[in-house]
């Protein structure tokens, strides 16, 4: 017996309501200012034809605030899964043409169904953010939801990738959802920002006056706060970064990252590699130009671009295995560690541990960066946590030592003895207790001292420093105690690298069992 044609009718009308949210006039008034509704970013994020909805008939919940029921389209909300270049993906997309995009009780339950679903099928998890934050209207209830959906982020955090995309508001509660997630997209202009608390409740509270751009846009989350990883110009360009970001994650924390070992090992000289290297030490090496010769041509996704430039992290593939890469930038305060360095560094690590991505790190890297601010921000307790974060990742991890690595930042940057499994070092590498200049009066300083003569003094301390240099600086030393694999040519490198991590590939490593190690947050 056929179905009844007026179900099929009412299906179709029930779906176009929900389909037009907001109306032709508020959708292309979205479209005059840059930007797309809640159902076209699913559409550029999907597969043509791959997404199947969660929950487009759910309804409103009515609370004891005098609320009256309504039709909410979808509640606010576009839940569901689907194919991304192929993989399962799952995703949520904030509609703010349906009462400003706002999170209440069914609209937060339709964002864990999304998240659940992923957690149990393994599949990424993407959310778009674009809402006015809590239904005020529903009171604890609103609140309730932002708490079921942070506890599925930490559920889900280290077992699937969370990706984050701000194209609109993301204001107080809202912001803590992206912030539990591995990687936040922001938009730059038009209404896209996030902060917990706007510039008039700032001013009421402190008396302080700033403006929406000056604590929420994605210039101050990418370079200041270090909140955003990625800046986008349009809608488009955010979703176009989520994309190419899954291309080097797993799908899941029990798969290995999608490696192209298909890729031809390339083992020949790169004589190019030796052009790039400054004639003194004291000239800063532009790493950003070494990265480029060591990885698969375009291969290299930056992540954290605006923030701590002293440092470098980024996804890339070496002669097609996918490669996490910290990378010192003597081009920036010399290539210090720092607190913001250190910060990005340390998540950067775990978040590659947390799936299965081989971690490659590249030093010069001269000292933690000195200073009563640093000291007194807590530079100790922020270091710890790259040697905390390196000591407790069991993937692979291979480190090349170029020039400076000088004190507790060589240690920091992933030693043999914080478990790398090869140590390589250029002829140039200078490894120490502290550079030499910062030595030699401390170790010859009563000695110095009792030389009169300022000239005789001055070719003293330079004869000393020579020794010094001589003796502890040149990797031999360090090489002698066994702390470096090999010593190489530096136009060896990508072959080096690239040789080490096809074997290193299936590693194995257990550690004592625990609940969790307590890191120094």
């Amino acid at each position: 017996m056929p179905i009844d044609r007026k179900l099929l009718e009412e299906l179709e009308n029930r779906r176009s309501r929900v389909l037009q949210s907001g109306g032709e006039e508020k959708i292309a008034k979205r479209h005059a200012n840059g930007d797309w509704t809640a159902r076209e970013r699913m559409d550029c994020l999907f597969d043509a034809g791959s997404f199947t909805e969660i929950g487009m008939h759910t309804r409103h919940h009515c609370t004891n605030f005098g609320m009256q029921e309504k039709e909410i389209p979808g509640d606010g909300i576009v839940s569901g899964y689907g194919l991304v270049d192929g993989r399962p993906v799952a995703a949520v997309s904030a509609d703010f043409l349906a009462q400003g995009g706002s999170l209440g009780y069914m609209h937060a339950q339709k964002i864990c169904d999304a998240q659940k679903y992923a957690l149990k099928a393994g599949m990424p998890v993407i959310q778009m953010n674009d809402s006015g934050g809590a239904r005020l209207q529903e009171g604890v209830e609103a609140l309730t939801g932002f708490a079921d959906v942070f506890y599925n982020n930490v559920a889900a955090s280290g077992v699937v990738p969370q990706i984050s995309l701000i194209l609109g508001p993301c204001a107080g509660g809202a912001a803590y959802s992206p912030a539990l997630t591995d990687f936040i997209i922001i938009r730059r202009g038009g209404a896209a920002g996030m902060y917990i608390t706007g510039p008039k409740v700032i001013e009421q509270v402190t008396y302080e006056k700033c403006t929406m751009d000056e604590i929420g846009a994605a210039d101050v989350h990418a370079g200041v706060s270090g909140n955003a990883h990625f800046v986008a110009n349009s809608d488009e360009e955010a979703i176009g970064i989520a994309k190419r970001l899954l291309t080097y994650l797993p799908s899941n924390n029990a798969q290995n990252p999608p490696h192209t070992l298909d890729t031809p090992l390339d083992i020949a000289a790169d004589e190019g590699m030796n052009d790039i290297i400054p004639e003194s030490n004291s000239q800063p090496l532009d790493m950003q130009r070494v990265i480029a010769r060591l990885v698969d041509a375009g291969s290299f996704l930056e992540v954290h671009a605006g923030f701590a430039g002293n440092v470098i992290v980024g996804f890339a593939r070496v002669c097609g295995v996918v490669v996490g890469i910290i990378a010192n930038q003597p081009a920036v305060k010399a290539g210090c560690l720092d607190i913001d360095a250190s910060d990005k560094a340390a998540r950067f690590i775990r978040c590659c541990d947390c799936f299965n991505i081989p971690l490659l790190n590249l030093v010069d890297v001269p000292g933690f960066l000195p200073g009563k601010q640093q000291e007194r921000g807590g530079i100790i307790r922020h270091g710890a946590k790259m040697i905390f974060a390196y000591s407790s990742a069991t993937v692979p991890k291979v480190t090349l030592i170029l020039r400076k690595a000088y004190g507790g930042a060589y240690i920091a940057m992933c030693c043999k003895g914080l478990g790398a499994d090869a140590v390589f070092a250029w002829p140039t590498a200078e490894i120490a207790v502290m550079g030499s200049q910062g030595a030699v009066p401390v170790l010859y300083g009563r000695e110095l001292k009792a030389i009169e003569d300022p000239a005789a003094r001055e070719a003293r301390r330079q004869e000393l420093q020579a020794e010094y240099e001589q003796a502890f600086y040149n990797p031999y030393a360090a090489a002698a105690s066994d702390q470096i694999t090999e010593i190489i040519n530096p136009q060896e490198s990508r072959a080096k690298i690239a040789l080490t991590l096809r074997t290193l590939l299936s590693k194995r490593e257990t550690r004592p069992a625990k609940k969790h190690g307590n890191m120094p947050l």
